[in-house]
C-alpha cells in the first residue's frame, strides 16, 4: 500500500515539476518579445529553482522505491 501512494505520488510530483518547467520556458520565450504573463508572480528563475527542488523530491522517492526492491 504504501509502494503503491509513494508511486502515485512521485508520478504527480513529476508532473507538477514538469508543468514548471513548461511554464518557466515559455515564460523566457515571451520575455524575449517584451510580453510576459500577468497573472505569474515569480519571475522564471525562481520557476526553474522550485521545479528543481520537486524533481530531487521524486529522484529521492525513486531511489527510496528502488532500495527497497533489492
Amino acid at each position: 500500500m504504501v509502494n503503491k501512494l509513494t508511486s502515485i505520488f512521485s508520478r504527480i510530483l513529476f508532473s507538477v515539476a514538469s508543468l514548471l518547467l513548461l511554464i518557466t520556458i515559455i515564460e523566457w520565450i515571451l520575455r524575449l518579445f517584451g510580453w510576459t504573463f500577468s497573472w505569474l508572480p515569480y519571475n522564471p528563475g525562481r520557476l526553474l529553482e522550485f521545479a528543481a527542488y520537486i524533481m530531487i523530491f521524486v529522484i529521492v522517492l525513486l531511489l527510496r522505491q528502488i532500495r527497497e526492491k533489492m
